[in-house]
């Protein structure tokens, strides 16, 4: 694991894997905290949007950090990547967060004005889209954990070994 860290850092391949990484945590801490409220086990949690944390926020975070901290937090890499992981957790939070509650809303008007046997009332609008900006905001910093995380464990391993040596 460490010579594979080793050998991506500083690469392209240190974004991707930190993308990807990010939002798989970010989707298993969903999946965790729905089956200890619940007490029932949903994989497909693995795939639905909204809830806490934003696996938006944690991958294109991580994406980003992970550029800064390849090319420098001062480079047009780094810039864009910020630009493009802000309008991604502005949408989440703001547009798709109102798109849910206009859901809930349409629901509730559906549920109340058609009677039970009607085919148009088992249609359910989802609801969970968007996000809080308490789930932005704690997506955003696994992002910055994962980034950083990756980018420095194989020096930490290096350390340890030549530590123990």
């Amino acid at each position: 694991m460490t010579e594979y860290l080793s050998h991506i850092q500083n690469t392209g391949w240190e974004v991707i894997v930190a993308f990807i990484v990010a939002n798989l945590i970010a989707q298993f801490i969903k999946i965790m905290t729905v089956a200890i409220k619940k007490r029932t086990f949903k994989w497909t949690i693995l795939f639905a949007t909204g809830g806490m944390p934003s696996s938006h926020s944690s991958t294109v975070v991580a994406m980003a950090t992970s550029v800064g901290l390849i090319d420098g937090f001062a480079s047009t890499n780094y810039a864009i990547a910020v630009c493009f992981a802000t309008v991604v957790m502005f949408d989440a939070a703001g547009l798709r967060r109102n798109a849910s509650k206009q859901a809930m809303v349409l629901n509730r008007m559906i549920k109340q004005l058609l009677s039970p046997d009607s085919e148009t009332g088992k249609v359910k609008l989802k609801e969970f889209l968007g996000h809080t900006p308490t789930e932005v905001l704690v997506g955003a910093i696994l992002g910055v954990a994962v980034s950083f995380a990756l980018h420095y464990w194989s020096d930490c391993m290096l350390y340890l070994q030549s530590s123990n040596s």
